[in-house]
């Protein structure tokens, strides 16, 4: 799994650059997300999404520490010990993928992410 970073519209006269990036999963298949900073990331707006806890290296080269599926329901909820978590394995910056649209699609790209099986929902 690695990070491909997408171009941005940041020429465009007018327009703000949002904030995406890509994530190529063992499949072969490249999975958009929306970049979100740790600090500014609000838990309650993030529902069935696949979450991904990412530092960086000094050189600017992403690396995904934990991997999780995020629902509607209590259960699936994005929960705060999963952020604390990810926080002390260095993660500064939430990818955030919303175009799975079912649980079972949600799991199938947080398999197709992982790259050790306790990445997978931990």
């Amino acid at each position: 799994m690695r990070e491909e970073r997408l171009r941005t519209m940041a020429g465009l006269r007018g327009a703000a650059a949002p904030s995406l990036s890509a994530w190529r999963g063992r499949s072969g298949r490249r999975y958009v997300v929306g970049v979100h900073d740790l600090a500014a990331l609000e838990l309650d707006e993030v529902d069935e999404a696949v979450v991904i806890a990412v530092r960086r290296d000094e050189a600017g080269i992403a690396e995904a520490v934990s991997i999780t599926a995020a629902g509607r329901g209590p259960r699936e909820r994005l929960h705060r010990n999963w952020l604390a978590r990810a926080r002390q394995k260095g993660a500064t910056e939430m990818h955030v993928h919303r175009l799975a649209e079912s649980e079972a699609e949600r799991r199938a790209v947080v398999a197709d992410l992982a790259l050790e099986p306790e990445q997978a929902n931990a």
